[in-house]
């Protein structure tokens, strides 16, 4: 029987969760002869191969010693953005008086109300990712702690999987970081943020990259004090100045204090909160928090899996697999976190579909043909695909740049988005495009068009071609590809043209 979870706090949708993704009165089936295919790792990777494989009529096994649906369902994309949601119904509420909207007394968040929706939404999700739907395809699922025990075995809830092949899938968790009192002191992280039933007053969020923006942003919404710090005088990993300045000065606008290029020298517990020294730009500081937010990367999941055991060669990053996600055994593979530097789930979806491929029928699929957008759920969100500028010219590669801003698009006036912007780098002296940044207040809806193109191997010339509806902040991409276009106007073909006009008049 699987070893029972406790998901605080819990209510009637973490109890609905958990029948779902790690249920109780669960029994591990029998091994019965070699399996096809062993999935070590009920997250995003694991369960698009695990599905993959049987739909195709492969003998499956499934192994997963927490929840079913990985980080992705559990503390993940899910909860966060149903999060974000709310934290962009207050944005909307507060900026709703440049609209000429007024809205009477003062806004206030149920905060209680709030994290209660998201456990509900994770809970109603959960469904897809179920114990029993998974049984109903014919995979075998086995819920507990398991490791190799030879080259071509694993060993889980005292019982040995025999496999033919095999693909590692067990993720990443919160990295740490050396900060003296860390440990002593206590932090979240996002393993333990949706727990959360009350808010936090003041808020410290160590690590201002994706998620650590993200949550910045979204507990200053709905009411918390939030202090970002990050040893990098980035936000979200930007180098674009451009970027970096409108998400800057937003993040100033709505109340977050920013304390980029900072060293927190020492954590302490005082009076009940949290105390921080550290250093911001030469000059020493304290600050007093309610809780801390430490959102300082990640770091994969391989410890128990006793991987010398099969022969499968790793990392302080990861899983080391070649260009076709294969180990050192050339039984065994990875995908998702545990061994790709691209940690999205979408990334470990794609990464899957090649491990099919390649491990039951032979394929030669590469991972570095795949081209991978990704998307910072901030507002406005940051997205891209692809090469930075800096990025192409580091390689070699000559690029021009052609920019539209958002507030130039008429969807954009009409909204009353006047920051933001789509920026498309292309070879120099062509149109093929080697990547693009988009900052937008649906910039994960508008960066799929650019990398659909890259996709099919369409330039910019075939983005002019293309009708976008009237009037939409997308227009934006057609605008930028207009701009490469006049580029082609040069002095002599304008004068030839001036000639063949008075010619044919």
């Amino acid at each position: 029987m699987a070893t029972p979870i406790k998901l605080p706090p819990y209510d009637a949708y973490n109890e609905e969760l958990i029948a779902n993704a790690h249920p109780p009165d669960w029994q591990n089936p029998t091994p019965a002869g070699r399996y096809n295919l062993l999935v070590i790792g009920g997250g995003s990777a694991g369960l698009v191969a695990a599905v993959g494989a049987a739909g195709l009529g492969a003998k499956v096994a499934l192994v997963e010693k927490y929840l079913l649906g990985g980080d992705c369902l559990n503390v993940g994309c899910v909860p966060s953005k149903t999060l974000i949601r709310s934290a962009k119904a207050i944005g909307d509420i507060h900026r709703a008086a440049t609209l000429g909207v007024d809205v009477a007394g003062p806004v206030t968040v149920d905060f209680a109300a709030v994290m209660a929706r998201v456990r509900r939404v994770r809970a109603n999700i959960s469904h897809h990712d179920s114990a029993s739907r998974f049984q109903k395809m014919g995979i075998d699922l086995y819920l507990g702690e398991g490791q190799f025990t030879g080259r071509d075995t694993f060993r889980v809830a005292g019982q040995t999987i025999q496999f033919a092949k095999a693909v590692i899938a067990t993720g990443s968790r919160p990295g740490s970081v050396p900060i003296p009192g860390l440990k002593e002191t206590g932090y979240l992280t996002n393993e333990r943020l949706f727990e959360l039933t009350e808010r936090p007053g003041r808020l410290a969020v160590i690590g201002a990259g994706p998620i650590g923006a993200e949550m910045a942003q979204a507990f200053q919404r709905l009411g918390s004090q939030v202090y970002l710090f990050d040893i990098l005088p980035t936000i979200a990993g930007l180098r674009d100045p451009d970027a970096l300045a409108i998400m800057a000065r937003r993040f100033q606008q709505e109340g977050i204090e920013l304390f980029l290029e900072s060293s927190i020298k020492a954590l302490t517990g005082r009076d009940g909160r949290k105390q921080i020294t550290f250093e911001h730009r030469g000059q020493s500081h304290e600050l007093a928090v309610d809780d801390i937010l430490l959102a300082a990367g990640r770091q994969p999941n391989i410890e128990g899996l006793a991987l010398e055991a099969a022969d499968v060669a790793y990392t302080k990053k990861g899983v080391a697999v070649n260009d076709r996600l294969q180990t050192s055994n050339k039984r065994i593979y990875a995908a998702g976190d545990v061994a790709l530097p691209h940690q999205f789930t979408h990334t470990a979806d794609a990464a899957a579909r090649i491990v099919l491929q390649n491990a039951l029928f032979l394929g030669r699929k590469r991972y570095s043909d795949l081209i991978i957008p990704w998307t910072v759920y901030t507002d406005p969100e940051i997205a891209h695909v692809g090469l930075f500028d800096y990025e192409a010219e580091a390689q070699g590669i000559a690029v021009d740049t052609f920019v539209t801003q958002i507030g130039e698009t008429d969807r954009g006036r009409t909204d009353g988005d006047d920051e933001g912007f789509v920026k498309i780098y292309v070879r120099k002296g062509s149109d093929k495009i080697v990547g693009a940044t988009i900052i937008a207040r649906h910039a994960g809806e508008m960066i799929s068009e650019v990398t659909t193109a890259m996709a099919a191997g369409a330039g910019l010339g075939q983005i002019t071609q293309v009708i976008h509806p009237y009037p939409t902040q997308a227009e934006a991409i057609r605008k930028t590809a207009d701009a490469w276009n006049r580029t082609r106007l040069t002095p002599t073909v304008a004068r030839l043209f001036a000639r063949w006009l008075a010619w044919s008049r």
